[in-house]
């Protein structure tokens, strides 16, 4: 376990230089433990990090930083499925990537979204057509105070849209140590999205659609490596059909996507885009050119530079739409996570 003093710059991906008192990077579920503890006799505040794919750092954080690095992934076998079980500091793409190239399908759709695998039930990651819930066994949960690990089956995780139970219940004084992946061998292709509706339901392969998957995410993605950014900024919004109605009557070419539960979810990078924001700037920060979802850091932007330029797409949305806008990424103080919603209000 290494400790020391310095900038946040190379722990998240929009580059933002806000600084820790101390940062703490672990490689097993004992020293993240034992960092946790260290902290909580100190009296001081704990931000427990993956990759930083899916933070905004508004100001410097007053206390210990956990990156966590826990490697490693065992597979078994049964007659229907392949089991994974992840060690939550491995990279997701890594993780879609070595899958495939071992022959287990499903996660192909979620090709190069960025950050940790630990990261993924959190968020409830999704991408054309296919979430994390989907194909998630379990996931390993570890009480930070007494060091006892749980394992809670999907179900208890209560996976919703870009939500879990990991942002409520077990959100404070817990960490996910992995996750365990199933991948069925009878394989269901799912091309619904993009220009993956124009593959050919008989005899695709599942390279095939990650590959579709990459190039459409390269073509209008920003690589946070070169250009500082934390994806998708908004949720899609879901609202009642009787407000998804009004608005395909104003704007027939609005994207609408019926959900099971009779709402419909639409996309917010069309609302964006639709307010004339594409290109839009406050001091540092931008949204983006070929995708309004994603906000960017172009020019040394600080955290209220991407605050300010949220807090104005979220209004001009609202105005134009009277559909508020909410953030999908976290935002960190001071002191910890804050309310998203709240702060750009």
């Amino acid at each position: 376990m290494s400790m020391q003093l310095h900038s946040l710059k190379p722990y998240n991906t929009f580059h933002l230089d806000a600084h820790a008192q101390h940062i703490a990077v672990i490689d097993t579920a004992a020293e993240l433990a034992a960092a946790w503890q260290e902290s909580l006799k100190k009296q001081q505040p704990v931000l427990l990090l993956g990759e930083g794919s899916n933070i905004l750092l508004l100001e410097d954080f007053q206390g210990t930083v956990i990156v966590n690095r826990i490697k490693g992934i065992n597979v078994s076998e049964s007659n229907e499925a392949w089991h994974l079980h992840v060690g939550a500091g491995e990279n997701w793409h890594r993780l879609v990537t070595y899958s495939l190239e071992n022959g287990f399908s499903g996660l192909e759709n979620l090709a190069l979204i960025p950050g940790c695998v630990g990261s993924a039930p959190i968020q409830n990651i999704g991408a054309y057509g296919v979430e994390l819930k989907q194909v998630c066994d379990y996931v390993d949960v570890m009480n930070l105070t007494s060091g006892h690990i749980q394992r809670l089956s999907a179900e208890e995780c209560c996976f919703g849209y870009r939500d879990s139970i990991f942002k409520h219940q077990f959100q404070d004084g817990y960490a996910i140590i992995a996750v365990g992946i199933l991948l069925r061998k009878a394989w269901t292709p799912v091309i619904t999205y993009g220009e993956l509706t124009t593959l050919d339901i008989d005899t695709v392969q599942p390279r095939q659609i990650f590959d579709a998957v990459c190039r459409m995410r390269r073509s209008k993605l920003p690589d946070p490596n070169i250009v500082g950014n934390a994806g998708s900024f908004f949720k899609n919004p879901v609202v009642s059909s009787i407000v998804a109605a009004t608005l395909k009557q104003k704007y027939p070419d609005s994207p609408v996507y019926a959900q099971a539960d009779g709402s419909v979810k639409l996309a917010a990078g069309w609302l964006i885009e639709q307010s004339e924001l594409k290109g839009y700037h406050i001091g540092g920060a931008a949204v983006h050119r070929q995708q309004a979802l994603v906000l960017i850091n172009e020019d040394d932007a600080s955290g209220e530079d991407i605050v300010a330029l949220a807090r104005e797409v979220r209004h001009r949305v609202g105005e134009k739409f009277n559909v508020w806008l909410e953030p999908e990424v976290r935002f960190i103080g001071a002191y910890g996570e804050k309310n998203a919603v709240e702060v750009i209000s």
